[in-house]
């Protein structure tokens, strides 16, 4: 504590030299002075050197400067008014424009045309001398403005109501900078205008001049629309020349190897001896940078996800799927073969990839259910996926809130019917069975093994059955309980316990590791969805019943009451006797 105390009371003081030299006016400096080797710095009336740091550049004035006051008298911009300041300001701002953009005037000029000439309520004489005017304006300067935000929507306009021979003449025009076009993000609207409004040989020849950049422009935010457009309007043979590139580089190079009549990727490597390994690369190659990026809404990177995962091996093929479970999936399933790569997902993905599908579907379950191709996603959850308490949650509570539009829906009904009625070709058409049905061949013999274990333990069942006809009578009341049961956890099993579909598609169609009639019963009555579902139809039976599809909604449901009262009965009797 004394050191402490010491060191408290010096006072802290500047550095003290040893030299106290003085100035000429006596005082003592406060920097040490710049020592000369010469004997003549010791004299004192030598001048004192200069800073090294002063330069003698003159120094720079500041703007408030009187130099730079503007004189009061001449001060123009306290007597100009607000709105003359605005006009001064637009003035600028317009000769701004007109040196950045060298066709600013004539898109003024179009803007004004357009705004006459996209009125509802103008005859169709004006609007064409409109047109005309535009077009003779815009002649040979089309490909320079398409790419403007202004001049692209007045092409559009134009396009939709010139005649044949304007629409022609554009399209000419037009053709040589497609490529350069496509990748636009205002111009890309144009195209697509002109594609539909192509004829079949100007259609013809824009999809041939899109080989070689197909791959490049699916990899592009902007250009992908624009072949996935083509790819819609083209017939079997122009989607075939589009895919045809992105297989393998053989086919890219060689024209007459793509006009050859097989669709599918397997047979056209068997037929043109085609090293599986090199398409396989080629193909992961082009997929890789789309699923990076994102681009997964268009349908023929569905077909050619479909066919990879038809080749690819074991690795590769889980690879893809790990990839795709997620939301990124919600963007797919809206196509037929988008909806095929869902399923897949669900049936060879993980415990926890499931669940990542599950839960980025959350929020569009209704939008999905109303679609033709997505419900068959929900339908492959309903008869796949263990976690019923997870489907309760995100999928069944968002549907219990509109049960009435489901059962009216031709496509939505289906999610109900799976649960009353599994796998019924009645209600699943033979390519919706398929769907459910479809599997990775690398990625299928995993569950070899557990599809014969159902096997077996569905013939140990079936020999159970069997084996009832033997039963004394006096032993009947005892297996009338282990039927109620059955008859509460089997809920869509008829009364001669044979289902409506063959056990092979039961048995490919489970992908999960419970018991399919215990998972529809979590689905059904522990949520608490066969009571809302029946409080439906008790109220609105008459608007179901004269209705093609709420008919079968409320026939499976009156099945299902019966069903279990029948099992109840049957306790009730065994209980009272």
């Amino acid at each position: 504590m004394a050191a402490k105390n010491q060191q408290t009371q010096k006072p802290n003081k500047r550095k003290q030299f040893s030299s106290t030299k003085t100035d000429k006016d006596g005082s003592k400096s406060k920097k040490p002075k710049l020592l000369s080797s010469t004997p003549s710095s010791a004299n004192p009336s030598n001048k004192l050197l200069k800073k090294p740091f002063n330069s003698s550049k003159p120094k720079r004035e500041h703007p408030t400067h009187s130099k730079f006051k503007k004189s009061e008298s001449g001060n123009d911009n306290k007597e100009l008014t607000k709105r003359e300041r605005r006009i001064q300001a637009k003035e600028l701002a317009e000769a701004r424009k007109k040196k950045r953009k060298p066709h600013y005037t004539l898109e003024q000029e179009l803007a004004s045309l357009w705004e006459k000439m996209r009125r509802r309520n103008i005859a169709k004489e004006d609007r064409s001398k409109l047109i005309t005017e535009a077009l003779q304006k815009m002649k040979g300067k089309i490909p320079e403005i398409a790419g403007s935000h202004v001049s692209s929507r007045v092409l559009q306009t134009c396009v939709k109501y010139c005649s044949q021979i304007e629409r022609d003449a554009v399209f000419s025009e037009l053709q040589p900078h497609l490529l350069t076009l496509s990748c636009n993000a205002y111009a890309v609207h144009l195209v697509k205008k002109m594609f539909d409004a192509a004829s079949k040989k100007q259609l013809a020849g824009v999809i041939s001049s899109l080989r070689g950049h197909v791959a490049s422009l699916l990899r592009h935010m902007v250009g992908s629309v624009v072949i996935e457009h083509a790819y819609q309007l083209g017939n079997a043979t122009q989607k075939q020349e589009l895919l045809m590139e992105l297989y393998s580089t053989e086919l890219h190079l060689f024209k007459d190897l793509a006009s050859i009549k097989e669709s599918r990727l397997i047979d056209i490597i068997s037929k043109l001896d085609l090293q599986k390994s090199s398409v396989l690369r080629h193909m992961s190659s082009v997929i890789q940078p789309i699923l990076e990026k994102g681009i997964l809404d268009h349908s023929m990177i569905h077909r050619v996800l479909i066919e990879y995962l038809d080749i690819a091996d074991k690795s590769s093929a889980a690879d893809i799927i790990q990839q795709l479970s997620g939301p990124l999936l919600v963007r797919m399933i809206h196509t037929r073969e988008g909806s095929k790569i869902g399923m897949l997902c669900v049936k060879h993905g993980s415990a926890k990839e499931r669940k990542k599908i599950i839960k980025g579907m959350k929020g569009h379950i209704s939008k999905i259910a109303h679609d033709q191709c997505g419900c068959m996603v929900l339908v492959s959850i309903f008869s796949m996926v263990d976690d019923t308490k997870l489907i309760t949650k995100i999928i069944i509570r968002q549907l219990q809130t509109t049960l009435k539009e489901l059962a009216l829906d031709k496509s939505a009904r289906r999610l109900l019917l799976q649960l009353l009625h599994p796998n019924y070709s009645r209600y699943l058409n033979t390519d919706g069975l398929a769907s459910l049905n479809l599997t990775v061949p690398s990625l299928s013999s995993k569950n070899e093994s557990e599809i014969k274990s159902k096997k077996l333990s569905r013939d140990e069942e079936s020999s159970k059955e069997a084996a009832k006809s033997d039963i004394p009578e006096e032993n009947l009341d005892e297996e009338s309980t282990k039927e109620v049961a059955t008859t509460d956890s089997d809920m869509e099993a008829t009364e001669s316990g044979k289902s409506d579909t063959p056990e092979e598609n039961l048995n490919s169609a489970e992908g999960g590791k419970k018991d399919p009639s215990l998972r529809r019963r979590e689905l059904l009555v522990n949520s608490g969805l066969a009571e809302n579902l029946i409080d439906v139809c008790i109220e609105n039976a008459e608007e179901l019943l004269t209705s093609n599809f709420g008919k079968e909604v409320i026939f499976e449901v009156l099945n299902f009451v019966l069903r279990l009262f029948n099992g109840v009965s049957i306790l009730f009797y065994k209980i009272q006797k």
